[in-house]
């Protein structure tokens, strides 16, 4: 018989071979559904997989749809490392967006050297602004930061399709719910010409490289560590949990308004209804992922961002639903969380065969 019991300590073997493990179930029961959908499995996890990384441009593709990953997931990395549960980093996401974009579009004809720095500090602020309401809200009322998040994310997303659909709404554009194109000097700076790699996949192992050693090498870092494992013990040693809560949701959400701000200018150069594709959500699991360690979120990240190109690859390629990705990322999130079971408990095999008449007399 197969029982679990505790095992005292945290495995460190487990702590880094846990999302391994995550991963290769993860691969098989995807190929296992693949299969029920009429798909040969080895051929759509290859495509799902292997194949855009093969394209011309597969790598620069990868990087620009990891970089809002890693910002985002760095951020969370550091709240959920102090407790602080921010499920909400897609709305944050949202109105760094609107912010930063807010900003192009009142001013088309700054020039580049003063509208871009003033698009990034709006980016973040706004990002902030929802993070710290959150952080009132839990702090003042003992709200739920997981249904407060979770609710301005929606909040955001409804106030993003009323700008692009009423007010922002550029009247040559047919129509469509979008805003007019940012002027050039609004847009994120290249670092290689006639492609997306924007400015921002430089920002985002640098902000997670500055984040890891926030965390491991400072006396701020110590106190948020130290408030995830023992919250008594951080009161105790005269820590304010107050002021990290407010300090995780600032930073938490600045990073995710950053990251919006330069995905509408980085990437679409406007702003549309389908700004994220649930990059917010899919940040969580990078953090899962990277093991609330922002140098192991960089990695993670670049692995979500291939599920995304993946999925495209197999709706285009074998005619799979679009839904795909996100039956992909919620299967790895699944077994992630599952695995991580192996941390602080091991399986062993008990006997189950009757006691024999001479320990039963005892």
């Amino acid at each position: 018989m197969l029982k679990i019991e505790p095992r005292g300590y945290e495995s460190k073997f487990w702590r880094y071979a846990s999302p391994v493990l995550a991963l290769l179930l993860t691969g098989a029961t995807s190929g296992l559904i693949f299969a029920a959908m009429g798909r040969p499995p080895g051929l759509t996890v290859y495509t799902f997989l292997i194949a855009p990384l093969l394209q011309q441009d597969g790598f620069e593709a990868l990087v620009v749809k990891a970089a809002p990953l890693i910002m985002m997931g760095v951020g969370l990395s550091l709240a959920y490392r102090a407790n602080v549960w921010n499920i909400g980093t897609d709305g944050q996401f949202t109105l760094g967006a609107i912010c930063g974009g807010g900003m192009a579009l009142a001013f088309p004809d700054a020039p580049a050297w003063a509208i871009f720095p003033a698009m990034i500090v709006a980016g973040a602020i706004g990002g902030m602004l929802n993070g710290g309401l959150v952080a009132w809200l839990r702090i003042r009322f003992n709200a739920n930061e997981i249904l407060t998040s979770l609710m301005f994310a929606y909040i955001t997303q409804y106030l993003l399709v009323y700008l692009v659909t009423g007010p922002w709404r550029d009247p040559q554009g047919f129509g469509f719910p979008q805003t007019a194109l940012f002027s050039d000097d609004a847009l994120a700076p290249k670092l290689i010409e006639d492609t997306n790699v924007h400015i921002g996949v430089v920002l985002a192992p640098l902000i997670a490289i500055a984040l890891w050693f926030m965390l491991e090498k400072t006396l701020l870092g110590y106190q948020f560590r130290v408030l995830g494992q023992a919250t008594r013990a951080a009161r105790f040693a005269g820590f304010s949990e107050n002021r990290l809560v407010w300090i995780a949701m600032l930073i938490s959400g600045g990073l995710a308004g950053l990251a919006g701000m330069l995905e509408a200018t980085g990437t679409l150069g406007q702003l549309t209804t389908t700004l994220s594709p649930g990059y917010g959500f899919t940040a969580i699991i990078v953090a899962f992922l990277g093991r609330l360690n922002p140098l192991g979120v960089i990695p993670a990240g670049l692995l979500l961002a291939l599920t995304y190109l993946g999925g495209d690859a197999a709706q285009i390629n074998l005619g799979l639903p679009n839904a795909v990705t996100g039956i992909f990322q919620g299967i790895l999130l699944f077994y992630l969380l599952g695995c991580d079971i192996l941390l602080l408990n091991r399986f062993r095999w008990a006997s189950t065969q009757a006691p024999t008449r001479a320990k039963a007399a005892q």
